[in-house]
């Protein structure tokens, strides 16, 4: 029986490999590229949810100038750096400053815009320069050059710093009050405040630079070349200027701050249901895919290590405690970064978000799993083995007519708990880019700055659907009995 088990652990983790090996090799008919997820004008996504701004509008017209394909991937400035790093995408289109710090690491176009950084705090604030940031708290945003400009002012100046993985709640931070200001690059904070953002600029730019597409040191250089190639054909034709005056022009920045006045009345909860019920329905589907997925390989791989711990056998037992203690121990954060960031970066296989995603749930939920299955098996009676034993049946044939069946009553509440804690965990896993019910509530809030309200409806789906499944759990528990 053990050989079995340990079999089918095999046969488990050649599936997922297999799974992922495939699904790599078909995405990688298609550049992979990373890019932030709240970053107008550059990039951001529109009332349907579809990604636009000058960054992803300038690489379409590369692309289509150039033939080739790409794919745009939302996962955050942060997340896209590493995401690159470690061989998961070919590039980074991100409003991504081209420092001498990052030349080290990183090869880069030609430039593609001029930028610069400055401080900016809330409309009714009396700070006017840097000198009075002394001993308060300044936002900034996780890797960026602009925030690397305020860390580089932090001693000088006496202010502590706060960091946060997307421009919005940079904002919202100094809006509220809870830092004094923030650093941001040049255009990115003009378009902000133009479109409605309750900030001013206190600072003349600083550090004049350019921003430029970015892919790893001495790789992709085709992919490169085709950007450089394709760069210099939309400037030459006039593409390049149509596209940036599309977005900072003060005709279209102006429409853009009177589409947010008439969009008042869709502001309340009806109003931003209604708007983003199909991006909210199409992140709670992947939720719900994610969870189920990743629940039945949870179950499976919990099944497996769990028996072995109750085995006869002290090599078993000792390597089904080991994966517990293992998984259980890491945060679920930590393994999501480790798997889909992590082992690319070991092994050179890329891994599809969704696949690191169903490993992520499978290795922590499982290991969960395992220790209420062998928990439950070991709440039967010891005399019940004892009798089928000395009946003449073999341990296997024992364990599979006599204890599983009376374990699997003490575990069907635990499996149901667990779909709910698994339902719950998909949440984090936005860290890596994947685009269900949390970060698309991000995405939105990003477009309407209506945090609280976003965030309340994401909030009650979550309690519908947890609260049905606990009714089930309920109604099982009284069929059991």
């Amino acid at each position: 029986m053990t050989k079995k088990l340990f079999g089918l652990v095999s046969l488990l983790c050649a599936c997922l490999f297999f799974f992922s090996f495939s699904t790599t090799a078909h995405a990688e008919k298609t550049y992979q590229i990373g890019t932030d997820v709240t970053y107008p004008p550059f990039e951001f996504a529109n009332k349907d949810n579809q990604y636009i701004g000058i960054d992803i509008d300038l690489l379409k017209a590369i692309a289509k100038e150039e033939n080739f394909k790409v794919e745009i991937k939302p996962v955050g400035f942060n997340a896209a750096v590493q995401s690159l790093q470690s061989g998961q995408l070919d590039g980074i289109m991100a409003g991504m400053a081209m420092t001498d710090e990052r030349k080290v690491k990183f090869d880069f176009s030609d430039p593609y815009y001029k930028t610069g950084f400055v401080m900016a705090v809330a409309k009714d604030s009396k700070i006017t320069k840097l000198e009075q940031l002394r001993g308060k708290r300044v936002a900034i945003k996780t890797g960026t050059a602009a925030g690397e400009y305020a860390m580089s002012l932090k001693d000088k100046y006496g202010f502590t710093t706060v960091t946060f993985d997307d421009s919005d709640n940079m904002y919202n931070d100094v809006v509220n009050g809870n830092s004094v200001a923030c650093f941001e690059d040049v255009p990115v904070m003009q378009y902000a405040i133009k479109t409605g953002t309750a900030l001013k600029i206190v600072t003349k730019p600083a550090r004049g630079g350019y921003y430029g597409f970015a892919v790893m040191k001495g790789q992709n250089q085709e992919l490169l070349k085709k950007f450089n190639a394709g760069l210099a054909k939309i400037k030459q034709n006039g593409e390049y200027k149509k596209i940036v005056d599309r977005y900072l022009s003060s005709e279209t920045v102006a429409a853009q701050k009177d589409a947010k006045k008439d969009g008042n009345s869709e502001r309340t909860f009806f109003g931003l249901l209604k708007q983003n019920r199909q991006a909210l329905l199409k992140g709670l589907g992947e939720t719900l895919y994610l969870t189920v997925v990743g629940i039945i390989c949870a179950t499976i791989f919990g099944v497996i290590i769990g028996l072995l711990g109750i085995l006869p056998n002290k090599f078993a037992q000792g390597f089904s405690t080991t994966v517990i203690y293992i998984f259980r121990g890491l945060p679920l954060l930590v393994l999501a970064l480790f798997i889909y960031n992590g082992l690319p970066s070991l092994t050179g296989v890329k891994i599809p978000a969704f696949v690191a995603g169903v490993i992520t749930l499978m290795l922590n939920e499982g290991a969960y799993t395992a220790a209420f299955v062998k928990g439950g098996i070991e709440a039967v009676d010891k005399g019940q083995m004892e009798a089928a034993r000395s009946l003449g049946l073999p341990f296997g044939t024992a364990m599979r007519k006599v204890i599983l069946p009376q374990g699997l009553k003490i575990m069907v509440p635990s499996f149901v708990n667990q779909f709910i804690i698994t339902l719950k965990d998909t949440s984090i896993l936005s860290i890596i880019g994947i685009l269900e019910l949390t970060q698309t509530g991000k995405i939105i809030i990003a477009r309407n700055l209506e945090g609280f309200k976003v965030w309340t409806i994401i909030a009650l789906i979550y309690l519908i659907i947890i609260t049905l499944l606990t009714w089930l759990s309920n109604y099982v528990q009284k069929k059991m009995k």
